[in-house]
């Protein structure tokens, strides 16, 4: 946990990127938003256990159709010289592969997903917004477990972020290619079995 001295430092709003590479930590997670460095408080059991699902499915998925990476927190994406955000889980395709360094992505994920804490409900529905919708991530979804609340947000042709709405209970990416989920299954307890989930992705998603 960084000290009283550091902790005013790094909201001071003014860092830049190269700064939040050097006061973070490895291991740390952080976001540097607008210049100023958030520091996570540790995850409650709820919000880790769906993380840790969702990884499973989508790494798999994407694993399964050589889609790309997939990346669970304590990635950092630069995207700007005031903006390193560090997604819960992002994907990027394999086309983009190349955005990899070796302590951040070098530009933004082609999903974004942020797990709702009782500490970062600003920063997910609205810093963190602006920043991914400015920095043209196409699609951010925003997981509540307090809420039960799923909000799956997509760039238009304007470039601008509008609600998709589930169909018949499903939500399709547009990035992620063949890949859906019930969004029953994010807030249901027991959530469905990962190799059940993956089983019925793959079938529906045949090549």
């Amino acid at each position: 946990m960084a000290s009283p001295e550091t902790e005013k430092l790094i909201r001071e709003g003014c860092l830049t990127f190269e700064d939040y590479l050097a006061m973070v930590p490895e291991g740390q997670k952080a976001d540097l938003l607008n210049g100023t460095i958030y520091i996570a408080s540790p995850d409650n059991t709820d919000h880790n256990a769906l993380n840790t699902w969702l990884l499973r499915v989508l790494a798999e998925f994407v694993d399964q159709r050589h889609l790309g990476e997939t990346y669970m927190s304590r990635v950092t994406f630069r995207l700007g010289e005031k903006q390193g955000p560090e997604p819960d889980l992002a994907f990027v395709t394999q086309e983009r592969a190349g955005l990899r360094q070796r302590g951040f992505v070098d530009g933004p994920p082609d999903l974004a997903v942020e797990i709702v804490s009782p500490d970062s409900v600003h920063r997910d529905y609205i810093l963190k917004r602006e920043v991914y919708e400015q920095a043209g991530v196409p699609e951010y979804w925003i997981l509540d477990p307090d809420e039960t609340r799923a909000t799956f947000l997509r760039l238009n042709d304007k470039g601008k972020y509008e609600e998709v709405e589930p169909v018949d209970h499903r939500i399709h990416s547009n990035v992620v290619k063949g890949f859906w989920l019930d969004v029953r299954w994010l807030f249901q307890q027991p959530r469905p079995m990962v190799l059940t989930v993956i089983k019925q992705l793959l079938a529906d998603s045949e090549p």
